[in-house]
């Protein structure tokens, strides 16, 4: 929804925070990829929808650690990580675990980030 921070350009300084830049990047990515999975495009039947959920997680976060590594800065301590180590750090380091809404916030509008591709067969 549309209660959950969204970081667009605009909202980091021209130059400088990179890593800040592909942390926003990876959460506006996982958002989009989330909506995909709730509106019913992707995930065809109500049982998959937490699984399609449970994939866009894993794969945003997957391409942020890829993103992380193809820099010369110190990468995020997540991604240091192997297996199921990885999505342990990434779970431990959640500020909103229940996923909650901010109150009085609304999303700024944002497009659609390519890349997804649900697996049904996972399920």
């Amino acid at each position: 929804g549309g209660g959950r921070p969204r970081y667009p350009n605009s909202f980091f300084p021209p130059s400088g925070y990179s890593h800040d830049r592909r942390r926003g990047q990876a959460i506006n990515r996982m958002e989009s990829w989330f909506s995909l999975c709730c509106s019913g495009l992707v995930a065809q039947q109500p049982s998959q929808i937490l699984c399609c959920a449970q994939q866009a997680w894993a794969q945003a976060l997957s391409q942020f650690c890829v993103e992380e590594f193809s820099t010369k800065t110190v990468v995020y301590e997540c991604c240091e990580d192997k297996g199921p180590a990885r999505w342990i750090c990434f779970n431990s380091e959640l500020p909103n675990p229940d996923y909650s809404p901010k109150p009085g916030y609304t999303a700024p509008a944002m497009p659609q980030e390519p890349g997804f591709s649900f697996n049904p067969n996972v399920c």
